[in-house]
């Protein structure tokens, strides 16, 4: 169990996977950019976190903007929408009779990737739920603005595994203080902390190796 100055932010785990040292630059060093990408993002979630929205239709009821943490994980963060489905077995919910099923859905501006840096960020918000609602969660989606499309995702054992070897990386990484060297890619292009980043001049060989290299030659 962690303890609450212990915990990290949970959207964390999505920048970690996608790139160890863009999250350690936002997490750990508090480096931060804006590009058009995520001003875009922004300005999407920000219906997606309105407290104040709260929709029913029927057999579902839909909460945006819901605080949750883990105590097991050490995370903490708020999800875009959590959609509460009437079902056989469940939750309760104060205000509404019967039992519900519950589904998270996470919004993000882009297209589906291809690694799993999106479903692990859902996953780790569905485990943060269950804790703390003491049931279980199959399933939830990612919704993409590009596509204006749902993505299914389902919380298997290893996703769920990725979730926790992800997590105890980057608790082991923020204790240390410790800022990966990046590794360049295509993917860079996109980052708004290309000009902090500069993954361009880890292609520059260092000190260390120019001189061992010489030395080598010379004895």
């Amino acid at each position: 169990m962690y303890s609450d100055d212990e915990y990290l932010p949970l959207s964390g785990i999505q920048h970690f996977i996608f790139c160890r040292r863009q999250w350690a630059l936002i997490d750990i060093e508090n480096q931060w950019k804006e590009n058009l990408r995520t001003t875009e993002g922004h300005l999407m979630h920000e219906r997606a976190h309105n407290e104040n929205i709260l929709e029913s239709r029927r057999d579902t009821v839909i909460m945006r903007g819901l605080r949750i943490g883990s105590a097991k994980l050490g995370i903490s963060g708020v999800c875009d929408v959590v959609e509460f489905h009437r079902a056989d077995s469940g939750v309760p919910l104060k205000g509404y009779s019967g039992y519900w099923s519950v589904y998270p859905v996470e919004y993000k501006r882009g297209a589906p990737k291809t690694n799993l840096c999106d479903h692990a960020q859902l996953c780790a918000e569905a485990m943060c739920l269950e804790e703390m609602l003491g049931t279980e969660i199959p399933k939830g989606a990612l919704f993409y603005g590009e596509t204006r499309r749902r993505e299914e995702v389902v919380f298997d054992e290893n996703l769920r595994a990725t979730v926790v070897k992800a997590l105890g990386e980057m608790h082991s990484m923020y204790a240390r203080g410790h800022t990966p060297a990046s590794k360049p890619g295509k993917w860079c292009n996109a980052c708004s902390l290309k000009e902090i980043c500069l993954p361009k001049l880890t292609k520059v060989r260092s000190v260390s190796a120019y001189l061992e290299d010489h030395l080598c030659e010379n004895s």
